[in-house]
């Protein structure tokens, strides 16, 4: 297990275990958006290129990507990348495929890799995470953004500055991973869930309707690391039901849930979204629990479309997870953005959390409603199993300091954020982290507020203040929220309640 933060680290990773693949080997991937033009390397082979061919010599290509709602035929180019990404690969000889089998506004948001060895599995490998294979994606720490842009808020800029992450999997694990996939490949019902309008578009885009059967399957990968990993899924109630899934599955609500209920220190998030009561709830009774427990959550300073229409749709739900979270605990709950040294904020699409140091997530899902009950997701639930050697020799050496891979994260992710080396003993206490949060937040507020005339304080981490929704606006904003931007995928018994 290992944790790859920012795209452009995943994408060099993705393009060397891609580019030593050979005849007879395998690669299976799901993806929410793909660009076949965008560039695995800054001056290298796009995303398209390198599978398709890989596709014409050889090696396996099957893919699924969701046929979003605003494609259609006619279309600029923007709005056909699946499609297009699954030509250039079917083309070449490799099976992509459009994959509508959702519920109604709901969509396919698994971002997954597999790349199996004919002759060597212990060299198998698996990819899971956040990270799409499109536009935006390819940024790292420095966080100037990605050349290949997608068009969002104004306030990004033209190379909007993006924060994601994603896992590199071996061992046995990766087997998982694949029958995932093979679950979803092998559902039989269309592709194009039997509309007239689907059907046409899937004949259109020369897409057969189900997909060729799967290869036999190959024994799992050996054992390769010291990481406990469980994958969880979010598949909502559908009708045609999902074969395997037949009442959904939201497996990823359930484990947060638990995990909340037994932090004793911090849980920290990083979130797209940190949108719905049903997310919000879990937390703040952790928080009422505990005394001791605090939260510190990192989100985008402004939603990717922040129009008149989808905006006050878009904050709203956010709005009201962090009141119910700091009504109950107004000094344990910290909030923040981030901006680049440029002052241009950073949009947050990493799905992170990390409790007490020692369990994390990391995956497709968002801490909304829609992740956690409608839209297909998949996320890894990490536990590090080395033994403590100070336990092992009964001794307390600072010097044989244990450090779980939750820990390791964590301090990758907050030295970059405030502005710290990753050795700074600031860091190492979770239960002091949002004091040293507030401390950078406060520091660069008012270095704004001075006019920036002054060298800029260190770290990139702001206090989040969401824009409010007025009274008038909440008429509107507050149904469309729940309806269409956050829908509920659960079963009508659960509907209304706190309970997955």
């Amino acid at each position: 297990m290992r944790p790859l933060v920012h795209g452009a680290t995943y994408f060099a990773r993705l393009h060397e275990e891609l580019t030593a693949l050979q005849a007879g080997d395998r690669v299976w991937f799901t993806d929410w958006r793909g660009d076949a033009d965008e560039r695995l390397l800054a001056d290298g082979p796009s995303i398209g290129e390198v599978l398709a061919g890989l596709a014409g010599e050889g090696v396996e290509v099957r893919g699924l990507v969701w046929r979003s709602h605003g494609e259609r035929v006619s279309a600029p180019i923007s709005g056909r990348s699946n499609e297009l990404l699954s030509r250039q690969v079917n083309d070449a000889g490799g099976e992509v495929l459009l994959d509508q089998r959702v519920r109604v506004f709901g969509s396919h948001h698994q971002k997954l890799f597999v790349i199996r060895r004919r002759h060597n599995p212990s060299l198998d490998v698996a990819f899971v995470g956040g990270i799409d294979l499109s536009h935006s994606r390819r940024d790292d720490a420095d966080h100037a953004g990605d050349p290949q842009a997608v068009s969002m808020d104004s306030r990004y800029g033209k190379r909007p500055p993006w924060h994601d992450a994603a896992l590199e999997l071996r061992g046995p694990v990766v087997a998982d991973v694949l029958a995932v996939f093979a679950e979803r490949w092998n559902d039989p019902h269309p592709l194009d869930r039997h509309t007239p309008y689907r059907m046409l578009l899937q004949r259109l885009a020369r897409m057969p309707r189900h997909p060729e059967p799967l290869p036999a399957t190959a024994p799992p990968p050996p054992p390769a690391g010291p990481h406990s990993v469980q994958l969880l899924r979010t598949y909502g109630v559908r009708r045609p039901p999902f074969p395997f899934a037949p009442v959904g599955e939201r497996s990823i609500a359930r484990a947060y849930t638990k995990a909340f209920a037994h932090a004793r220190s911090l849980i920290y998030v990083e979130d797209q979204y940190l949108w719905s009561k049903e997310v919000a709830a879990g937390i703040a009774e952790a928080l009422d629990r505990n005394p001791d427990l605090k939260v510190i959550a990192v989100v985008p300073r402004y939603p990717d479309a922040d129009g008149p229409l989808a905006g006050p749709a878009a904050r709203i739900g956010q709005l009201h997870a962090i009141s119910m979270l700091r009504r109950v605990a107004p000094n344990r709950v910290g909030v923040f953005d981030l901006e680049n040294r440029a002052g241009t904020p950073i949009y947050v699409h990493a799905k992170i959390c990390i409790i007490d140091d020692t369990w994390f997530t990391c995956g497709s899902d968002n801490f909304n409603r829609r992740s956690w009950t409608n839209d297909s997701e998949l996320t890894c639930a990490v536990l590090d199993t080395t033994v403590d050697n100070r336990e092992a020799s009964g001794t307390d050496n600072s010097r044989d300091t244990f450090r779980p891979l939750a820990h390791e994260l964590r301090l990758q992710l907050w030295a970059e954020h405030l502005g710290l080396e990753q050795n700074d003993p600031q860091l190492v206490d979770p239960a002091a982290g949002l004091k040293l949060w507030n401390t950078t937040a406060d520091a660069l507020d008012r270095w704004h507020e001075a006019g920036r005339r002054s060298t800029r304080p260190a770290g990139h981490a702001r206090h989040h203040t969401p824009e409010p929704v007025s009274a008038r606006q909440r008429l509107w904003a507050d149904p469309m929220s729940r309806l269409l931007m956050d829908p509920d995928g659960r079963p009508r018994r659960l509907r209304g309640t706190t309970q997955f």
